[in-house]
């Protein structure tokens, strides 16, 4: 395995299906992890208007997405704290609202905590990538399998990895990787 100087894995160039999908995710789960790394809770909270997307928000939103993903749709479980008793109905953006009011170190174990529990649940998937979710696409109540959980995983992150690569440099001039 190849790491980049960043200390990140790079993914597998001739990996396994699996292997390179966890590669793809992992990797761009540290560059998240990067992206927010060293900020106090002002810079977290700091948007780049017009859009009021915050580094803070976006943790808590990717924790959600991790759980939700994994945690309720794979295994069919009810939603856990923070998540059960947010007022979705009121603010269906709560995530990204509501962490204003918590503080940085809360937001990084709510996301690694979310990604650990989700690197659990991948690994016991009983039939690896072909595992279906317990529960069906809401919008048209097809099968959703691991693979297609994972690839979304993927595309998640990179569109969120574009969004803080120019909230942090707005915040304090650090671009890359």
């Amino acid at each position: 395995m190849t790491t980049d100087e960043h200390g990140r894995t790079e993914p597998p160039l001739a990996g396994s299906e699996v292997d390179t999908l966890r590669g793809f995710l992992d990797f761009h789960r540290r560059t998240f992890a990067l992206k927010t790394s060293g900020l106090d809770h002002a810079q977290l909270h700091t948007p780049l208007p017009p859009s009021t997307m915050t580094l803070g928000g976006m943790t808590k939103h990717l924790a959600y997405v991790e759980d939700w993903w994994f945690g309720v749709v794979l295994t069919g479980a009810e939603p856990t704290a923070p998540w059960d008793d947010a007022p979705w109905a009121d603010d269906p953006d709560w995530d990204w609202h509501s962490a204003v009011d918590d503080e940085p170190a809360d937001l990084r174990d709510l996301w690694e905590s979310a990604v650990a529990r989700s690197d659990a649940l991948l690994d016991t998937a009983p039939d690896g990538l072909d595992t279906l979710a317990a529960r069906p696409d809401r919008r048209t109540g097809e099968p959703v399998s691991l693979r297609w959980i994972v690839v979304h995983m993927v595309e998640e992150y990179c569109r969120h990895n574009g969004h803080a690569d120019l909230l942090r440099e707005a915040l304090d001039g650090s671009v890359g990787e």
